[in-house]
C-alpha cells in the first residue's frame, strides 16, 4: 500500500490541484485537509461557515494554513454560480430553485468544480452516496461516450493490486454498461500503475452455461472489444478461470488471458459488492475506494465510517484523476 500511495504522491505533489471538501465541520475531514496542505499534495477548499470551521479546527488542533474556506451564505461569486447552475440544468431549475439548492454544500462544491474554480471533490464522510453522486451526475455529467458512472475498488495486499468493478453504483448493468465499466476500469488501472488485463466475470466460462445472464456478459465482451480493440480483455469467465493459470489452461486455452487477469468486472452490483467484501474480510486485502469513474471531472465518495486516513488517501487519488 505504501508503494501505491508514494507513487501517487510523487505524481500530485506541488501540482496545486484544488480539491473541494464539502464537509467542513467533520473532524476527520479537517484533520486530513490540514495534512494534505502541509504535505503540499492538495490545495484544499473547505465548505462551511468561516467561524465554525476555524473553531472546529482549533478544537482538534488542525492548522488551516493553505486551506481556503468558502461559505455558501457569504460567497461573493454566488450570483455567477446561480446563473451557471440554471444554464447547466437547462430548464430543470429556476433561478429561485438554484438559490436554495446551492446552499447545499455538495451542490455548491460540485459547482465550484464545474466552474473550474476547483479540480475535484471528495465527500461522503457525513453524506450518503446518493447525496454525493446526484449533484455530480446533474452538473459534472459523464464523459462523452459514457452513459453511466461506476465505482471501483483497488484491492491491495502486499505487492498485489487488483481492480474490482462495479462495486458501488449500478445495480443491474446491461451489456453496454458492462463494456463501458470494463474500459473505464482499465483506464483506472493504468492510473495506478497496473497494466490492465480485464476479465468479465460470470458463473460460466466461455459458454459452459447458457442463460440471459451469461449471454449479457458475453455480449459485453464483444462491445468492449469493438470500442477498444487494443485492450487485453476477455470473458465470460468464472473467477478461477480468470485468475488461476492451471484452470485457465483447461477451461479457456485459447483466451488472451492465461489466468493472469488483474481487472475484474462483475456482472451485477450484488456480485461486485459481495466479492470485494469477501476479499477484504477473508483475504485481508485493503479496499481503496470506491473510486468513481466515467465523469468529466473527478468526484469521489467516502464511506460514512471512514477514517481521517481514508479521507487523506481518497483526496490523493482524486488529485491523480484530475491530472
Amino acid at each position: 500500500m505504501s508503494d501505491l500511495f508514494s507513487s501517487l504522491k510523487d505524481k500530485v505533489k506541488g501540482q496545486n490541484i484544488r480539491i473541494v471538501f464539502p464537509e467542513g465541520l467533520d473532524e476527520r475531514v479537517l484533520g486530513a485537509v490540514s495534512r494534505l496542505a502541509a504535505d503540499g499534495l492538495v490545495t484544499p477548499i473547505v465548505i462551511g461557515s468561516q467561524e465554525e470551521v476555524a473553531k472546529k479546527a482549533g478544537e482538534i488542533n488542525a492548522s488551516l494554513e493553505g486551506v481556503t474556506v468558502y461559505d455558501p451564505q457569504n460567497y461573493e461569486g454566488f450570483e455567477e454560480m446561480v446563473a451557471s447552475f440554471v444554464e447547466r440544468r437547462n430548464g430543470k431549475a429556476t433561478e429561485e430553485d438554484a438559490r436554495k439548492i446551492l446552499l447545499d454544500e455538495n451542490y455548491f462544491g460540485t459547482m465550484l468544480v464545474h466552474m473550474d474554480k476547483a479540480d475535484g471533490l471528495v465527500s461522503g464522510a457525513a453524506h450518503s452516496t446518493a447525496d454525493t453522486v446526484r449533484p455530480a451526475l446533474q452538473i459534472i455529467k459523464t464523459k462523452q461516450g459514457v452513459k453511466k458512472t461506476s465505482g471501483v475498488f483497488i484491492m491491495v495486499r502486499g505487492e498485489e493490486r487488483y481492480v474490482f468493478a462495479d462495486c458501488a453504483i449500478n445495480i443491474a448493468p446491461d451489456s453496454q454498461d458492462l463494456a463501458e465499466i470494463a474500459i473505464e476500469s482499465a483506464n483506472t488501472a493504468d492510473m495506478f500503475g497496473i497494466t490492465p488485463q480485464v476479465a468479465m466475470l460470470s458463473f460460466s466460462t466461455k459458454g459452459s452455461a447458457k442463460s440471459p445472464e451469461t449471454e449479457k456478459v458475453a455480449d459485453a465482451v464483444t462491445i468492449a472489444k469493438e470500442k477498444n480493440p487494443t485492450l487485453v480483455l476477455d470473458g465470460e469467465f468464472q473467477f478461477d478461470a480468470a485468475f488461476v493459470p492451471e484452470v485457465a489452461a483447461k477451461k479457456a486455452p485459447d483466451s488472451v488471458l492465461k489466468g493472469d487477469a488483474n481487472v475484474f468486472v462483475f456482472p451485477s452490483l450484488e456480485a461486485g459488492n459481495i466479492g470485494y467484501k469477501i476479499a477484504q474480510r477473508l483475504g485481508n486485502f485493503e479496499a481503496v475506494g470506491p473510486i468513481l469513474q466515467g465523469l468529466n471531472k473527478p468526484v469521489n465518495d467516502l464511506s460514512r465510517g471512514c477514517s481521517e486516513e481514508d479521507v487523506y488517501k481518497l483526496a490523493i487519488i482524486t488529485s491523480a484523476q484530475a491530472l
